[in-house]
């Protein structure tokens, strides 16, 4: 990439940080302007969420989500990259197994809520759940497709050098796909925590999802909901960037390279 199109570090940072400020200022002077006592200013925002940090409460609802989001993906993970890899590595079960897949996937999680309610109750595993549908599709998707697109010369080559098929999958096919791979898990990691957020207004009593719900329905405290969704946002950038950092380590990206 050229130097002209490349931002440089200062930019990388200036920019973003340039236009929270704007968005923050269109805000306050949105609310000054219009006079209204509902939504909050960025300030009745700001000493809201100081209060959740004095009462020792945001830190508990904060862990309560991330766990069950960890618990919910790392299932999707364990369960999803194994059959994206074998639907891949065989077409003919692809075959079988896609439209079944394909009629499922668009049914979003948030319709599953009463599903879970039934099958689990009131609680963790409710909620586990839903994350777990969230993340799996997507994760068995991506495996899936970037295996059957890894060119069969690596295959080729791999047979060449006396390799088993097993061998070919897990160190030759598996590493040139795992780019592809890594996109569809911070895609399916997104939407884990969409759907967390979610499925807390309803099927938990505590987290991020359920402080925004409670804090609308004890006393309509705005300030403390608009709290809770920059929380939310800023959490998901935060895994968003952790999961581009993997993105750029150069033993994962040679798939790319080579398979251009």
């Amino acid at each position: 990439m050229s130097t002209l199109t490349k931002p440089r570090l200062w930019e990388r940072f200036f920019w973003p940080v340039l236009a929270a400020a704007l968005l923050f200022a269109v805000w306050h002077y949105s609310v000054v302007w219009t006079g209204t006592k509902v939504f909050p200013s960025p300030q009745n925002v700001r000493n809201g969420m100081a209060e959740l940090f004095r009462k020792h409460v945001l830190w508990a609802d904060i862990g309560d989500s991330l766990r069950r989001v960890a618990i919910g993906y790392l299932s999707a993970v364990i369960v999803g990259i194994p059959l994206g890899l074998s639907l891949g590595w065989f077409p003919a079960a692809n075959q079988v197994v896609n439209p079944l897949l394909q009629f499922l996937r668009p049914i979003s999680p948030i319709a599953w809520i009463p599903v879970a309610i039934i099958f689990f109750g009131i609680g963790d595993p409710a909620a586990v759940f839903l994350v777990f549908l969230g993340a799996f599709f997507p994760i068995v998707v991506a495996c899936a497709s970037s295996v059957s697109n890894v060119p069969m010369l690596y295959r080729s080559a791999g047979r060449n050098f006396g390799l088993s098929n097993i061998q070919i999958l897990t160190r030759v096919v598996f590493p040139a796909s795992l780019p592809q791979i890594l996109v569809g898990l911070r895609i399916a990691l997104g939407i884990a925590w969409l759907v967390i957020v979610a499925g807390e207004m309803i099927a938990v009593d505590s987290g991020l999802g359920y402080l925004v719900i409670d804090s609308r329905n004890s006393g309509k405290r705005y300030d403390l909901v608009v709290a809770a969704m920059l929380l939310i946002g800023v959490i998901g950038l935060v895994l968003d960037i952790s999961f581009r950092k993997l993105e750029k380590i150069k033993s994962v990206r040679w798939g790319f390279r080579n398979a251009a």
